[in-house]
């Protein structure tokens, strides 16, 4: 667990400060046949299939078009491509992607590149315009991207006020299916809401693929999965007239669950007893009201960890893939589980285990806990003296008769994941998880050399910024408690092609696994 900040490169340059020299690109000359426009403007006004010329109309999932051999002289797109890789590119990575991105090719002067916006400003946009049948505003987000080996663009619909046509350009050497990096399109359901990928497009050399954004244009870049090759490509929108949107489908909020009742001696016969200390627990409730997070190595103890590890390795644990895709992807538990598992998520829901996490953290998360005002007041040795000897006489009592009248209950949620190469979860604005303060747990298993490069680590970020604040990595036996406020959100970060080369040295395992707690007081 740490935090850090990632750091963004800038190129202050305003273009190229070489002469320019007349360099001029046409469309591909059937493009301009009119009879060919008329054809691939009925098929769009009819959401059919057809095939123009070198322009090839899709209506599934939803409606798109490819162009082949989009420029009409390829030495032009040889000489577009130099100029965009002298550019300078910015690391992008946050939950939804991973590639490098040139700054908008407005503000660039290169002569490849102006003749580039030439065509693309006013030709393509003429055509697309009569084609689609939507009046286009004269603005163009237009930007270079590259991605190399483990970078992709994970699933989303491309939706912001005023965009109405997505487009990519591609500048790749020859290019097949097993390279990663397709164009994938995803299907949806009477909600909306994005299902399967029914449709790959691969990229290939002076190929333009566009549709128009709308509610049900899921998509994503997959994956790259070449180490030998960069998928270079340039991209946009087109803005237009904005159409009307129907309401986000909202997730369920999660079902919440008080304690269960079960005394000290559970604690005592999983946890750790250096974290039973009473002592340590005031030296680590010290430390995480100062930072609002801590690591808590080999919490389990030893024989209790290889055996959750033991039934997570070899028992059939029935696994259910969660989606969308637009929002996670990873698997959960169900049904019944084995013993060692069953036991261990009955501890961490236990009212011992609510009363233990009151003293770690100096939340109240059982009524034996004291307010967080009245621990404030008169601060002092003696004081911590006195709180720790109420906490210790609730611990050795707290069981089926411990209850109090008129006090917020306590409550958690709780899963157990497995994590594997393509997994994920993203940021979303109606996340129900977002709207009050909680405590995060998350226990590791099955993460021995897992390194971060492979992904699958827990960020946290503040509301509407990309900064980092905090990262939880995988660590076998630990335990991560995070304390996160309604201006933080988390993700854990897609676990790409690199996992599976440490995988391939595992008998029958393949990822990690965690046990996933949020407790609220």
């Amino acid at each position: 667990m740490s935090g850090k900040r990632l750091q963004q490169l800038g190129d202050k340059g305003g273009g190229s400060k070489r002469g320019k020299r007349e360099v001029k690109a046409e469309l591909s000359a059937a493009l301009k046949v009119q009879a060919g426009r008329d054809e691939a403007r009925r098929a769009w006004e009819k959401r059919e299939a057809a095939q123009c010329g070198s322009v090839v109309l899709h209506s599934v999932p939803f409606q798109h078009c490819i162009i082949h051999s989009f420029f009409e002289n390829t030495k032009f797109l040889d000489g577009l491509k130099e100029e965009l890789l002298t550019l300078r590119f910015h690391e992008k990575s946050n939950d939804l992607y991973k590639f490098q991105q040139s700054e908008d090719l407005k503000s660039r002067n290169e002569p490849h590149i102006s003749a580039l916006r030439d065509v693309l400003f006013v030709d393509f946009r003429q055509w697309l315009s009569e084609v689609t049948g939507v009046e286009l505003e004269r603005t163009v987000d237009v930007s270079c991207a590259q991605y190399n080996y483990t970078d992709t663009l994970l699933c989303h619909d491309d939706e912001l006020e005023g965009r109405r046509f997505a487009f990519i350009l591609y500048l790749v050497p020859e290019w097949s299916e097993a390279d990663g990096g397709t164009l994938d399109l995803y299907n949806t359901d009477e909600r909306t809401q994005p299902g399967f990928i029914v449709k790959s497009l691969v990229p290939s050399w002076n190929t333009l693929a566009f549709f128009e954004v709308s509610p049900v244009s899921f998509h994503q870049v997959s994956e790259v999965l070449t180490e030998e090759k960069c998928r270079l490509s340039v991209s946009g929108w087109f803005h237009g007239p904005s159409v009307e949107r129907p309401l986000r489908c909202l997730d369920p909020a999660p079902i919440r669950n008080p304690h269960i009742p079960r005394d000290h001696e559970i604690l005592y016969e999983w946890i750790n007893p250096a974290y039973l200390s009473f002592e340590y627990q005031s030296q680590i409730q010290e430390e995480f009201e100062e930072s609002s997070e801590i690591l808590l190595k080999d919490f389990l103890k030893e024989e209790k960890f290889r055996a959750v590890c033991s039934a997570l390795e070899t028992h059939n644990i029935d696994w259910e893939l969660l989606g969308p895709p637009n929002r996670r992807c990873y698997k959960k538990a169900k049904g019944e589980l084995p013993d060692a598992l069953s036991a261990c998520m009955e501890l961490l829901q236990s009212e011992a285990f609510f009363l233990f996490l009151s003293n770690l953290s100096g939340l109240k998360l059982h009524f034996l806990a004291p307010d967080n005002e009245d621990s404030d007041e008169g601060e002092s040795s003696s004081g911590d003296n006195a709180r720790s000897s109420s906490q210790r006489d609730g611990a050795e009592n707290a069981g089926p008769a411990a209850e109090s009248e008129g006090d917020k209950v306590p409550t958690c949620t709780g899963e157990l994941r497995h994590w594997e190469h393509g997994h994920y979860t993203m940021i979303h604005d109606n996340d129900p998880e977002r709207q009050e303060f909680a405590l995060d747990l998350l226990l590791f298993c099955g993460c021995e050399d897992w390194e971060t490069e492979y992904g699958g680590f827990t960020s946290y970020i503040a509301k509407e910024e990309d900064e980092e604040l905090l990262t939880v990595y995988p660590e076998n036996n630990c335990l991560a408690l995070v304390y996160r406020d309604k201006e933080t959100m988390r993700f854990v970060k897609h676990i790409n092609h690199k996992s599976l080369k440490r995988d391939a040295n595992r008998c029958n395992r393949t990822g990690f696994w965690d046990f996933a707690f949020v407790y609220y007081e």
